[in-house]
């Protein structure tokens, strides 16, 4: 029997980084297609060597073809909010022309396709914790529209493929993930976090800090993908990790991991910025037998030497 071909697109961001390496493991053949907008080629140097892994620099707002796959894994597309917000353009067009050829791919080829939705297309929800059932509550015009639209549409269009075309489609909607490989600068709590307090400065908190997310460390995220990846379930289904914190306490936790001296600093709280976020894992536990093992405290402990570090090469780099 032929060794299984997996495409990751955006293999080369912080997510897409860790899928191939957990593909690689479980005896895949790993092609990845980025553009490196925002994915950077580091995140997979420690694989260049291997023989059951290929690179292809492309965009794949394009039409692409990299031969036959068995399945296809779509989770090219900015996700930070400094990312989108700069590149809200490319966000559209990779949420939308992206999936198309993401989807084509799939059905030339006759494989399997998972894509990376979000939470984001909950929006600022009514409904706590979010479900699956829930529609959402979001801005279609506002700042961050670009990215909440994108992956709403994202999800219709895997939805039309798998109605239509009979490709074997699934959605996972993703709950805040955090640790190693994330970027510095890209805008999300932790590593925002994680950078102040580490090179002292005072953390950032917007509003009160009362508004609340849902942390999972990367790993257990990654766990929900392959389970999900094996899966028979075409509708959307939330992995994340239940447990909610308010910005202010992942801040003292922060402070707490790192043994900063940092102060905390409040600023104005950004529009359309969610109140609370937490997801409803019910779907998940009961279909996937999947549920996040891994604590905030011991996911920060665990991310804490790769944030050293990266800051200690960024400071360098500034030199």
């Amino acid at each position: 029997m032929s060794q299984p071909r997996a495409l990751v697109t955006g293999g080369a961001g912080f997510l897409g980084s860790h899928l191939c390496d957990a593909l690689l493991a479980e005896g895949w053949s790993v092609v990845v297609v980025d553009n490196l907008l925002t994915g950077r080629r580091s995140n997979l140097d420690h694989l260049r060597n291997a023989a059951a892994f290929e690179f292809v620099e492309k965009d794949i707002c394009e039409p692409f073809d990299v031969g036959k796959v068995d399945y296809v894994f779509h989770f090219a597309s900015p996700a930070s909010p400094v990312d989108y917000t700069i590149h809200g353009i490319a966000t559209l067009k990779v949420g939308s022309l992206g999936t198309f050829h993401a989807l084509d791919v799939a059905r030339k080829y006759g494989a399997k396709y998972l894509v990376s939705s979000t939470s984001e297309c909950y929006g600022d929800p009514l409904e706590h914790p979010q479900k699956e059932t829930y529609w959402g509550n979001v801005n279609s015009i506002g700042p961050r529209s670009v990215y909440d639209e994108a992956k709403r549409f994202t999800e219709a269009v895997t939805m039309a493929y798998h109605r239509y075309y009979k490709v074997d489609t699934r959605i996972v909607r993703i709950f805040n993930t955090y640790g190693p490989l994330m970027q510095l600068n890209d805008g999300r709590v932790v590593p925002n976090f994680m950078k102040q307090a580490l090179r002292g400065e005072d953390l950032t908190v917007y509003g009160d800090g009362k508004q609340t997310r849902s942390f999972c460390y990367v790993s257990d995220e990654i766990d929900g993908f392959m389970r999900l990846a094996k899966s028979s379930e075409h509708l959307p289904v939330n992995i994340g990790n239940p447990n909610e914190f308010t910005i202010l306490e992942c801040a003292q936790l922060v402070l707490k991991v790192t043994g900063s001296k940092s102060k905390i600093r409040y600023e104005p709280l950004p529009q359309d910025d969610p109140k609370q976020r937490r997801p409803d894992i019910t779907k998940a536990r009961q279909l996937l037998g999947w549920e996040p093992r891994i604590d905030l405290e011991t996911g920060l402990l665990m991310s804490l030497d790769y944030f050293r570090k990266a800051v200690a090469e960024e400071t360098t780099a500034a030199k």
